[in-house]
Parts: C-alpha cells; sequence; structure tokens
C-alpha cells in the first residue's frame, strides 16, 4: 500500500493493518521528515486516545492528517506503533507491484 499527498509518497508498505476501512502503516514505513507533530487528540471508545500529525510536503500543509495510538486499548492492540492517514491523502495500492495490463 503506498499513502501519496501533494505528489509525493508519504508511506509505503505491505504490512498494514485494516481497521475500520483504515490501513494502518508500520511507523517505520512513514517518512518521518513529512510529519510535523499536532496537539490534537482524539478518544475512541474502543481504540483509546488518538494523537495526530499534520503534513508538511513541499510547503503545504495538512493538519491532523496522520493519527495514531501510543498505547492504544487491548482491542486495538494490533494498531500500535502505526500512522493512519485521511483528509485527502490517498491510500491505494502499489502501482509497481500491480500486475501487467493485459496486452491486446
Amino acid at each position: 500500500m503506498r499513502a501519496v499527498w501533494n505528489g509525493r509518497v508519504i508511506a509505503e508498505s505491505d504490512q498494514t493493518v485494516v481497521v475500520e476501512g483504515n490501513h494502518y502503516f508500520p511507523a517505520d514505513s512513514v517518512r518521518g521528515e513529512f510529519l510535523q507533530d499536532s496537539d490534537t487528540t482524539t478518544h475512541c471508545s474502543w481504540k483509546g486516545m488518538a494523537n495526530y500529525y499534520s503534513l508538511d510536503v513541499d510547503g503545504q500543509t495538512n493538519r491532523d492528517a496522520a493519527w495514531y495510538y501510543a498505547d492504544p486499548k487491548s482491542a486495538a492492540s494490533e494498531i500500535k506503533g502505526r500512522i493512519a492517514f485521511w483528509r485527502g491523502v490517498e491510500v491505494s495500492k502499489d502501482r509497481q507491484s500491480s500486475p501487467p495490463a493485459p496486452s491486446s
């Protein structure tokens, strides 16, 4: 899977975990130079407290476009150490790993 925003690859991994339709990327597959800590937090009744990052790519900022659970509840333990994206970040299959199109 690949996460792209503002024309740049933010994260890439074939080891994502899908929870509620969101792909959670391993933290070490995310390009840290694009992440800015955010003060935003939210709470999920079954996952726990979410923390956010804003993306800063080529002078453009996408506020709170990535989130993670530093200490998720036990029901969501599989997403600990993983980061998910939204707010215009395109998450899709890595085109390079897709099979070639059939020739006509």
